[in-house]
């Protein structure tokens, strides 16, 4: 069983940065993607940034251009900087990781608190 652990979240102030690192233990096998959601509250969760097994990645339009996704093969980690950080982007960040023919992996969450 794949389990994923969050790390780098934490307050921040306006147009700072902040790293987010998602370690998977366990197989990476047949991986289809892996990525980030938040959900700040009162929202639901979407969608900000993906890695695909082939090598493409995809953001979400409110994050483009401020918000960078990698990933680290040997270490089964993926990572996002966020750069420019905005209030709106106040959220619990979740890791999630998809396989073909396995159901999804969720991280714990990380918070992300983007305050003066």
């Amino acid at each position: 069983q794949v389990q994923l652990v969050e790390s780098g979240g934490g307050l921040v102030q306006p147009e700072g940065s902040l790293r987010l690192s998602c370690a998977a233990s366990g197989t990476m096998f047949r991986l289809n993607s892996m990525g980030w959601y938040r959900q700040a509250p009162g929202n639901q969760r979407e969608l900000v940034a993906k890695f695909t097994s082939g090598g493409t990645t995809s953001y979400s339009d409110s994050v483009k251009g401020r918000f960078t996704i990698s990933m680290d093969n040997a270490k089964n980690t993926v990572y996002l900087r966020m750069n420019n950080l905005k209030p709106e982007d106040t959220a619990v960040y979740y890791c999630y990781l998809d396989r073909w023919g396995w159901a999804r992996v969720w991280g714990q969450g990380t918070q992300v608190t983007v305050s003066s």
